[in-house]
């Protein structure tokens, strides 16, 4: 089915991130997997080329793109390049808005420029380890004291929480309302009180960066404060559909990767003296996946649709972000399936989607959370 998404300055665009990353990711893809981390230097290479920030306004340094469809096409290059160690999607994707929609004017002349310059890394740190999903269980705290703010409490399975200059904080400032009296901090790296722990070895998303975060009486400027006092709740909450949004653009174009290297596999490969994708079972497989995908496809492409138009509704894209991720993973493992023994090979790159694909049903808000966000719209 020809998809009506994209125009002809978004495949242009396309163009320029395929460049970039065959350039400047696929020949170390390998060398950062071993590594744990990417090279520092590809984010400042990311910025030249004008890859970070693109919806954020050209004074303050970025594309001035107020189009999430050139987020979408730099996360559709970055899988299909296999380069899963760049973490521009939650930059571009999640940080972005809270920078550009909750930060005062100084602040964004503060941050914006190198944030889109690829100067400055960044990172939001939600999860604690007693404490996902859930946002009353957050105990980070932050207390007040004269101009500065006082942070204390851990950060687990921060994305880009080693090599990151910026992070957004959650932190509980009043104890007494629970989810309702969190609030929103920057913390810049090299703050006295704030520390990194480990680098968390993961089971896929060898060569993306993930770290555990501590606050020991961080002591941070009282304007390091994002958006109102006791807010940050409201303030996820508008930030999430987007988030998962973005969640759901990788699902599907892994999903439509991984199937297509796969049809081309199953016309390839011989058994009993025909190709595999000639056996009726496996010519169903390959229909039903390839129909899941195509649906996939166009639910994801009305979402962005939406979230241009300042539309996407939170139920809309917790349906997006379940049903993609779920479907991403069901591709993954059919297709290992239909490639035999050679699908458990790391050196096929339908092994290490597979691997890739597991957290996606969890980070964002897992499968279960978002059929009780959509449960909860119906009024049940």
């Amino acid at each position: 089915m020809e998809q009506h998404l994209y125009e002809a300055e978004h495949e242009a665009f396309r163009e320029l991130c395929k460049a970039f990353l065959a350039r400047e990711a696929v020949p170390h893809n390998d060398e950062w997997e071993k590594a744990g981390i990417v090279d520092r230097e590809v984010w400042r290479k990311a910025g030249a080329a004008g890859l970070l920030g693109m919806d954020v306004d050209e004074e303050h340094g970025g594309g001035g793109q107020k189009d999430f469809r050139f987020n979408a096409v730099l996360v559709e290059e970055i899988v299909a390049a296999g380069a899963s160690g760049l973490g521009f999607g939650l930059h571009n994707d999640v940080v972005a808005p809270y920078l550009t929609d909750l930060a005062n004017e100084e602040q964004r002349k503060r941050w914006l420029p190198g944030f889109c310059s690829g100067d400055i890394v960044t990172a939001i740190a939600m999860s604690e380890p007693g404490a996902g999903s859930d946002l009353a269980g957050v105990r980070t705290s932050a207390v007040r004291d004269g101009d500065e703010w006082v942070l204390n409490g851990q950060k687990t399975f921060i994305t880009n929480g080693e090599l990151a200059d910026l992070v957004i904080v959650v932190a509980k400032t009043d104890a007494s309302l629970g989810a309702h009296g969190i609030s929103l901090f920057v913390v810049e790296s090299g703050t006295p009180g704030f520390s990194r722990g480990r680098r968390l070895e993961k089971v896929g998303l060898k060569a993306n960066d993930t770290a555990e975060l501590f606050f020991d009486d961080c002591r941070i400027p009282a304007d390091h404060l994002l958006g109102q006092e006791n807010s940050g709740f409201y303030h996820l909450m508008a930030n999430l559909p987007r988030e998962r949004l973005g969640i759901a653009v990788a699902a599907v174009a892994s999903a439509e990767h991984v199937l297509a290297i796969t049809l081309e596999y199953a016309k390839t490969r011989q058994a009993f003296g025909k190709p595999i994708g000639s056996f009726q079972h496996n010519r169903f497989v390959l229909a039903e996946l390839d129909t899941e995908v195509t649906i996939a496809r166009t639910f994801l492409n009305q979402c962005i649709v939406e979230q241009n138009a300042g539309r996407l509704s939170v139920a809309d894209a917790a349906k997006a972000k379940w049903w993609t991720t779920e479907l991403q993973n069901k591709v993954a493992d059919r297709c290992v399936q239909l490639h035999g023994g050679y699908g458990f090979m790391m050196e096929y790159p339908v092994a290490k989607a597979w691997l890739n694909s597991r957290v996606q049903t969890i980070y964002g808000g897992t499968t279960e959370i978002m059929k009780e966000i959509i449960g909860r719209s119906l009024g049940v």
